[in-house]
């Protein structure tokens, strides 16, 4: 029982749910009291115990089912119903199943013919037999260390090797030796054999694979990704990148919410307390904290959506968007030849569908900064107070138009602070039609901005000074 509860929860954790050595204690005594019999009764006993959150629940459903549905068919095909079901029933250790994985299944009786064992095996005659030996072939070669799905030939093959198919593959290179109708007619039936057998293990392989690889393998591909630059992507990396950078929203509105718990506590207002407390004769009942208050964050940003840093700003949109519930009070403006306030279309359209809409309406013409930001002041300027971060994503490239330093200048004392996101790299600042070395005396913040790493990195800065 303890081993195939630590597997479960190490594939627990490998696909992302955080089950800490306290729950995992509280798993172990849950099973000790609901038992293995009711499959059910264990899957709603172990979520309420190691599923913290809607995600880790939907982790939970998963990995039970590709998990526990395996465990329970290897025990019981062995036939030990007096076992109650406890995937480990029948099952030899680790130690065992390496020094001897084909022991009682692919061998058969002792001084049975282990090749005429395997073709029983591949033939179905005993399902309970199958399983197991998959089982201890797997353990024997490893298999939950799988992390890779381009590794699934080999552990097939070592699985293969586990369970004594180098014997019939002797077997087949002497039948087909012989040259003649009766060796061939052999060679065929262990070709059969082997294929299926290796069919079986490949199952089995895949299956390990979407319990114990799969999130690895998704981890480390995330990771890849979040230091790809934006510009680099493909258009099959548009939905992996969508789905990491919601994750990352995720984590840092919580990270930050959790900062502003903890801040808000405050120190004790010895005063009040006492004021509080006098009828309880000075026992400090009800304790009174003195609390710093701090503004909401509030984000007006600025995109350069020209046909340049488009998709940067893509991802920089989806990221605000999907931190809404920390950001609650977000205006969004768009231009390139001219600005316009697209938080309407984010907020009520599918959002592919409104970035389209906001590149046709706004994304064709020369791109011109300075009016861009003239216009801001000017027809939305009473969206920007002393609380507002106004943030700025473009490569400052104006086409040598005017500037408008002065308006700049003007929404950055307006402003709380002022964040400039360039997808260029410093080097090129100011380089060419770019006016960034103009602006960056008035900005609070200018950074490089090419990879969702980047991305995070700024915005947990911007949401910093709300903490």
């Amino acid at each position: 029982m303890e081993r195939t509860l630590t597997r479960y929860i190490r594939a627990l954790r490998s696909a992302g749910a955080g089950v800490s050595t306290t729950e995992a204690m509280d798993a172990a005594r849950t099973v000790e009291v609901v038992g293995w019999e009711d499959r059910s009764v264990l899957k709603t006993a172990l979520g309420t115990v190691l599923a913290k959150s809607v995600e880790e629940k939907a982790i939970h459903e998963q990995l039970f089912e590709l998990y526990f549905s395996r465990e329970a068919a290897a025990s019981a095909s062995e036939g030990q119903p007096g076992e109650g079901g406890d995937p480990d029933s029948g099952q030899t250790g680790e130690g065992e199943a390496g020094a001897d994985p084909q022991s009682g299944d692919a061998e058969g009786d002792e001084g049975g013919d282990p090749v005429e064992a395997l073709s029983a095996l591949a033939r179905g005659e005993n399902p309970g037999k199958l399983a197991m030996a998959l089982e201890r072939a797997g353990a024997a070669a490893g298999v939950d260390e799988i992390r890779f799905a381009t590794q699934s030939g080999y552990y097939v093959r070592k699985m293969m090797e586990q369970m004594g198919v180098e014997a019939l593959e002797a077997r087949l290179m002497e039948a087909l030796s012989r040259r003649n109708p009766e060796g061939e007619a052999e060679a065929e039936g262990l070709i059969g054999t082997r294929s299926a057998l290796q069919k079986q293990a490949r199952a089995f392989v895949e299956a390990r694979f979407e319990i114990y690889g799969k999130s690895a393998q998704d981890a480390f591909m995330n990771e890849i990704l979040a230091e790809r630059s934006f510009g680099a992507l493909g258009r099959s990396d548009t939905a992996r990148m969508r789905a990491l950078v919601e994750r990352m929203a995720k984590r840092l509105a919580v990270r930050h919410a959790r900062r502003r718990k903890v801040r808000d506590r405050g120190r004790l207002d010895v005063r009040r307390t006492l004021r509080a407390n006098a009828g309880h004769d000075g026992v400090p009942f009800d304790i009174i904290w003195k609390i710093k208050r701090k503004d909401r964050p509030k984000i007006v940003a600025v995109c350069d959506v020209s046909g340049s840093v488009a998709q940067y700003v893509r991802f920089l949109l989806l990221f605000l968007h999907a931190l809404k519930e920390k950001v609650t009070d977000l205006e969004t403006f768009a231009f390139s030849a001219h600005l316009a306030d697209v938080s309407r279309p984010l907020e009520v359209l599918p959002f592919e569908t409104a970035m389209r809409a906001i590149v046709d309406e706004v994304g064709s013409g020369g791109t011109d900064y300075g009016a861009a930001f003239l216009e801001l002041d000017r027809d939305f300027g009473e969206v920007i107070d002393r609380r507002t971060t106004v943030l700025v994503l473009g490569d400052g490239r104006s086409n040598y138009s005017n500037p408008r330093l002065d308006v700049f200048k003007q929404i950055a004392d307006q402003s709380k602070r002022l964040v400039w996101l360039c997808p260029e790299p410093a080097a090129n600042w100011g380089s060419g039609d770019s006016c960034l070395l103009e602006y960056r005396p008035f900005c609070t913040l200018l950074t490089q901005c090419s990879t969702v790493i980047d991305l995070e990195r700024a915005l947990d800065e911007i949401l910093m000074a709300y903490d």
